[in-house]
């Protein structure tokens, strides 16, 4: 079962549909850990297997998004995100599973070891790939990739009301698997707090399902991008749009959510990271066998240790990984696709640097 929300919520899912192509639901590993204030137990919500093709927290909401692209007769899908973006890799995965063309916009980023192989794959896929931000000129941009070329263009990170429903239902998925026995209700979830469509959907599936828990939503983008009033803003916006589908839902569920704000991770800056977060990347490996990232889940990580070292942190805990675990394919110094990749790009490859 992969609909839990629509399933729910028959009204909804005859006017709000799905491109059912993740496999869910993700599965929950638990574990056991002795600190110095006693033993904590953290549970896994492993949607780093959301897809055998590329897994990663972007997929939820793709279901729907692209549902949408291809019910307004979209031919080509736009997005954006910088050179390393997970959501911009597996929206050109998937358009190019369901025959869609795809554009990303990519913006520099502080250099990580994880944006060769994404290039990589981008350049197999055939993704076309344009230079953004900066001094760009964004209207001419835009016009030459986007003008007369039957584009759904999807935001930054996939965050809008529409993606924020693919966490709805994961919210929803997760109420199932506590009833079924899988986990305890646990008293907090820590994720990764990007551009804040998975938290807002998230918040707003465990309310629809009347779960207590918090969320610890860990602040991984400058503040230009993720603030406060913005999420919530989504949230009401997203509740209100389903309410309108389904009068069954409740309208006011933003009001209900309950979520923690944590700003003291974020290390300094997108894609940076300090020892506490190159520590919990270790604690991971080596403790939960997960292999995360610097940029999103790496800062989760070391939020939920920090508060289970300290003992602040719930009786039950579980962390979402957002982070794909599927293999990307690799593209040669001398092969030929290389040719495709914008010229500002190939220096992530050659000194790990990003061009001007």
């Amino acid at each position: 079962m992969s609909d839990h929300l629509g399933n729910a919520y028959p009204g909804l899912a005859g006017k709000l549909r799905k491109r059912s192509f993740a496999s869910l639901p993700t599965p929950i590993s638990h574990h056991s850990f002795e600190f110095v204030a006693g033993n904590r137990t953290v549970a896994v919500k492993h949607d780093d297997q959301t897809s055998s093709i590329y897994g990663g927290n972007k997929i939820r909401k793709l279901e729907y998004i692209f549902q949408r692209a291809r019910e307004r007769g979209a031919e080509r899908i736009a997005t954006f995100g910088a050179v390393g973006s997970n959501h911009a890799l597996a929206t050109a995965i998937f358009a190019k599973e369901f025959g869609l063309a795809c554009t990303c916009f990519l913006a520099h980023q502080k250099p990580t070891a994880n944006i060769p192989a994404t290039l990589n794959a981008h350049l197999e896929l055939g993704t076309e790939l344009v230079r953004y931000g900066g001094g760009v000129n964004r209207r001419e941009l835009f016009r030459r990739y986007l003008q007369n070329r039957q584009v759904w263009v999807i935001p930054l990170g996939g965050t809008c009301w529409l993606g924020a429903v693919g966490f709805v239902n994961a919210g929803m998925e997760l109420a199932a698997q506590i009833e079924s026995g899988e986990l305890e209700s646990p008293d907090r979830i820590y994720i990764a707090n990007g551009t804040m469509g998975s938290v807002a959907g998230l918040a707003l599936g465990l309310a629809l399902a009347d779960l207590p828990t918090e969320i610890h939503a860990i602040r991984v983008a400058d503040n230009q991008f993720v603030k406060r009033e913005v999420l919530n803003r989504l949230m009401i916006k997203t509740a209100t749009l389903l309410n309108r589908f389904d009068p069954f839902i409740p309208a006011d569920l933003a009001a209900r959510s309950r979520i923690v704000w944590r700003d003291e991770f974020y290390a300094g800056g997108y894609a940076h990271a300090d020892d506490a977060t190159l520590r919990a990347v270790d604690f991971a490996k080596e403790n939960l066998g997960l292999v995360l990232e610097t940029t999103y889940t790496g800062k989760a990580m070391a939020a939920l240790l920090h508060d289970l070292e300290t003992n602040d942190a719930g009786r039950s805990n579980l962390f979402w990984n957002t982070y794909n675990s599927r293999s990307l394919p690799t593209v040669g110094q001398e092969n030929p696709l290389r040719q495709n990749l914008p010229e500002q790009f190939k220096r992530y490859y050659d000194t790990g640097r990003p061009a001007a």
